[in-house]
């Protein structure tokens, strides 16, 4: 977690598995994200709030440092 006064670094986010049949705050979570589709792609500050969702649907995506 990165404190207030550090930069925030950036993250890749994938989504691997569908939202169908999750609950519809999963999936809206997921497009707040910026993910769509199935294996759709996004980059992304590792702001807490950002982190905060990640950590909510980290059963359907995955996550890595973006240079």
């Amino acid at each position: 977690m990165t404190m207030a006064n550090e930069p925030a670094g950036k993250i890749e986010i994938t989504l691997v598995k569908s939202v169908i049949g999750y609950d519809r705050r999963v999936r809206e979570t997921v497009k707040s994200l910026g993910l769509g589709k199935l294996h759709s792609r996004t980059i992304q500050k590792a702001t807490p709030d950002i982190l905060g969702k990640v950590r909510k649907i980290a059963h359907l995506i995955t996550v890595k440092d973006a240079e």
